[in-house]
């Protein structure tokens, strides 16, 4: 079976660690349809700056079972195109978010998200269900 990867966006691991029923989780859902989960750099630093000595070792482990994507030159030149465009729409996104989806179609992925609203502005962006 060919390996199925998809990019997370923040709110996917933060909606997980949140939720009691971690079976009620899109993160959970998404393993329906996905064998490999992967998070940009961006992601990481969203994370690790919000984690307090309580959560650490939820989210070590968690973190250490996905593929870390980095903020390379491709996803730069994704970024910078996105925006241009969002800009001349007048629909600019939060910069992280910006860096999120440039880092998916820099790398051919499609994105998990629970913030559809932004990311659908963004044309090329193959969004996972």
């Amino acid at each position: 079976m060919a390996s199925k990867i998809v990019l997370l966006d923040t709110s996917i691991p933060i909606d997980y660690f949140r939720k009691k029923d971690k079976s009620k989780t899109s993160f959970v859902r998404l393993a329906d349809s996905y064998n490999h989960f992967c998070i940009s750099a961006i992601t990481e630093y969203e994370i690790r700056s919000g984690i307090n000595i309580e959560q650490e070792t939820f989210w070590q482990e968690l973190l250490g079972q996905l593929e870390v994507l980095p903020f390379e030159s491709q996803a730069v030149l994704a970024a910078v195109k996105i925006n241009n465009e969002l800009k001349r729409k007048r629909k600019q996104i939060a910069i992280p978010d910006l860096f999120i989806a440039a880092t998916a179609i820099a790398n051919k992925l499609p994105l998990a998200t629970l913030n559809r609203k932004h990311f659908e502005r963004i044309d090329n962006l193959m969004i996972a269900d």
